[in-house]
């Protein structure tokens, strides 16, 4: 592959989940460590992306959103978790009835999944999640066992990430994985800040459904970063309020639509 050829793969890769990792590159360029690392400074050098620890940033999303410093772009949590906060509560106690008892859950934060944490006291779970909120709301349940993972904490969101290849537990695997969405619409998944993208790809890997926990707002929500596209979600709840015309899409999708 000619260099042209790599370095426009890697700004379409940037484009699209606006952080990509050394490892990947490596897998995506069948390149060795050396042409990968010149290939970046170059790439670095001209102004078109920006080098982080482990891999490469969009030198666009940190121009837009300054998230290192300022945090990520969307909604703030203490402001989110306050809308539509009726079917918020309805929704998550469907998600939490479909835990087995003493599995294995994966529970992005969201203001949704916060929602499930009522509920699952008498299951004996082993949580592992990335929301400080979550984590506080499951800490009096003695039988609920609680993993974090490693990373910098934004406070606004009240979550932990990593933008790094490093896999602070690496042999986290579970059978469901809850997440919450910032919009749904045709092209998937989608969420507001492109940091997000990149952690909660990594939770999809881990897990063998996906379930996603979404009030009927956020089918008119605005297009956002892609976190993955509808076929890959296998169950999805949200309230009656849904319209016929986001149903038929989920339903032409293949996915299991839960009305709570």
């Amino acid at each position: 592959m000619h260099v042209a050829e790599r370095e426009q793969l890697i700004i379409k890769r940037l484009e699209r989940s606006g952080f990509v990792s050394f490892k990947e590159l490596e897998k995506d360029l069948a390149a060795s460590p050396a042409t990968i690392r010149r290939d970046l400074e170059r790439l670095a050098g001209s102004g078109k992306i920006v080098r982080v620890h482990g891999g490469a940033k969009s030198a666009n999303t940190v121009a837009d959103n300054s998230q290192t410093a300022a945090g990520l772009a969307g909604v703030p949590f203490h402001v989110n978790v306050t809308r539509h906060a009726d079917a918020k509560k309805t929704i998550g106690q469907a998600a939490a009835a479909l835990c087995k008892p003493g599995e294995s859950v994966v529970i992005d934060g969201g203001s949704t999944t916060l929602q499930m944490c009522p509920h699952l006291e008498s299951l004996n779970l082993q949580v592992y999640t990335n929301s400080l909120h979550i984590v506080s709301a499951l800490m009096p349940q003695a039988r609920t066992r609680l993993l974090i993972p490693s990373g910098q904490v934004f406070r606004e969101q009240n979550i932990i990430l990593s933008m790094t290849d490093d896999e602070p537990l690496p042999n986290v695997h579970a059978p469901k994985l809850f997440m919450g969405a910032a919009s749904i619409g045709s092209s998937g998944l989608m969420q507001a800040d492109s940091m997000l993208v990149t952690a909660e790809q990594k939770f999809i890997r881990r897990c063998e459904q996906l379930i996603v926990l979404v009030d009927s707002s956020k089918f008119d929500g605005p297009s956002g970063h892609i976190v993955c596209p509808l076929s890959e979600i296998d169950t999805l709840i949200t309230d009656d309020a849904i319209r016929r015309e986001h149903r038929d899409m989920l339903e032409a999708a293949g996915i299991t639509l839960v009305i709570a």
